[in-house]
């Protein structure tokens, strides 16, 4: 009983421990003499294991190198990035540190130029797939009904709409295609499977109780899925972005790489269909078509294991820590 007791009040004592064991915040009250712990809000717990998951830290590491490498980029070489200003295939030096293209253009401004371009593609596409697939999902969970079964079957005949075939069509018919215009089309067409997934979770939690007393309360429909539904989905919408924001990217790459991608303007794609056409691999210009190859892996592996550390995060069952 004594030992019992004596390791109760040192648990009580810890500063680091919360009375259900967990971790609480610093500067906790004094309360008797001694100090009492301060549990930690939601906030502030997921920041604690976040900054302390090493897959979280790993891809926003890289996620942010690059991010930056696209702000200061075309500071520092600063100029239209497709300009012939330079030697023909020239190799990395300190003058030129990506090297050159085979018509004299600097690699590098192109690189970051297409990294701005990736970043930007990656907002929109995976910003607005994430905006009419979490629309979409949350009416059809919650109503249900005809309501349900109408948006159920214009996300499945989108989700079977051979994308291919549409971007083939629409390259003959936009003879002028940018960035946002790609954006555009793979926000349209990537929302589906997003929209399945949180419509999925919307039907969980329409028949909770704290759902059921808003909806006897009065309170209207809309701000029951966008006041109390989604709040308890926070987490899970924001894993949802970051998959849609690099899926967005790997889709964009894949189009430029086709050549069915944007006509004007730089991309990390489009570098690689440039090196291919015109003959890089043959010509040993390797520093023409691996920097951007290697930058979209890298960007959007690091997305997936931020998505999987955050998933660790939110979810206590999966925390190692």
């Amino acid at each position: 009983m004594t030992t019992q007791a004596s390791a109760g009040a040192l648990q009580a004592s810890d500063p680091t421990q919360s009375p259900a064991g967990g971790p609480t915040l610093p500067g906790a009250q004094p309360v008797g003499g001694r100090s009492a712990p301060r549990p930690m809000s939601r906030r502030g717990e997921v920041l604690y294991f976040a900054v302390r998951t090493k897959k979280v830290i790993i891809g926003l590491t890289i996620i942010g190198f690059f991010f930056i490498l696209a702000v200061i980029g075309p500071i520092l070489r600063p100029g239209d990035p497709d300009a012939l200003i330079g030697p023909l295939g020239m190799p990395p030096s300190g003058d030129w540190w990506f090297g050159t293209t085979s018509f004299g253009q600097d690699v590098f401004a192109q690189f970051a130029s297409g990294l701005r371009s990736t970043f930007l593609v990656g907002l929109l596409g995976g910003g607005l797939a994430g905006i009419i697939g979490m629309t979409v999902g949350f009416v059809a969970g919650y109503r249900g009904g005809v309501v349900d079964e109408i948006l159920n079957m214009i996300t499945n005949v989108v989700l079977v709409i051979p994308t291919l075939a549409l971007l083939l069509v629409a390259a003959a018919y936009l003879t002028a295609r940018g960035v946002v215009v790609e954006a555009l089309f793979i926000g349209l067409t990537s929302w589906p499977w997003a929209a399945r997934a949180i419509r999925a979770q919307t039907f969980s939690l329409r028949s909770r109780e704290f759902v059921n007393l808003a909806r006897m309360s009065g309170v209207r429909s809309l701000r029951i899925v966008f006041g109390e539904i989604a709040p308890n989905m926070s987490s899970y919408l924001f894993l949802t972005f970051i998959l849609l924001f690099g899926g967005a990217i790997l889709i964009a790459a894949t189009l430029d790489f086709i050549g069915l991608g944007p006509t004007s303007g730089s991309s990390l794609g489009l570098m690689m269909y440039n090196a291919v056409a015109w003959s890089a691999l043959q010509l040993g210009l390797w520093w023409w078509f691996v920097p951007p190859g290697v930058a979209i892996t890298a960007i959007v592996g690091a997305l997936y294991i931020t998505n999987v550390g955050l998933d660790e995060v939110f979810n206590p069952r999966l925390r190692n820590t």
